[in-house]
């Protein structure tokens, strides 16, 4: 069995990797004509919902701390240029006027 099977993210697949690994103590003859193609395609799909699941909590969680981020940025610009980089916007236009870049 694949190492990663035994996390706690699979909890949920228990069942389906249980029933894999019965179907593969039967006789040999039985498993080399696919009689466990249908437990491993369901453990499969299982283990593919779970990261699908893990990887959808991980993009939200790092959403989340981008955005903290965004604001910690924000922050800062308003205590250096003032409210809504009034400061910044009022040199951008004085820059413009004397035709510098």
């Amino acid at each position: 069995m694949h190492p990663q099977v035994h996390a706690p993210r699979f909890i949920s697949c228990v069942d389906y990797i249980e029933a894999l690994e019965k179907c593969h103590q039967q006789e040999y003859l039985k498993r080399c004509f696919g009689i466990c193609n249908n437990q491993k395609e369901a453990l499969s799909k299982c283990l593919h919902e779970a990261r699908l699941e893990t990887q959808k909590h991980l993009i939200l969680k790092s959403r989340e701390k981008q955005k903290g981020f965004r604001e910690s940025w924000k922050k800062m610009d308003e205590e250096a240029y003032g409210e809504e980089e009034f400061l910044k916007k009022l040199l951008q236009r004085e820059k413009a006027k004397r035709g510098e870049s």
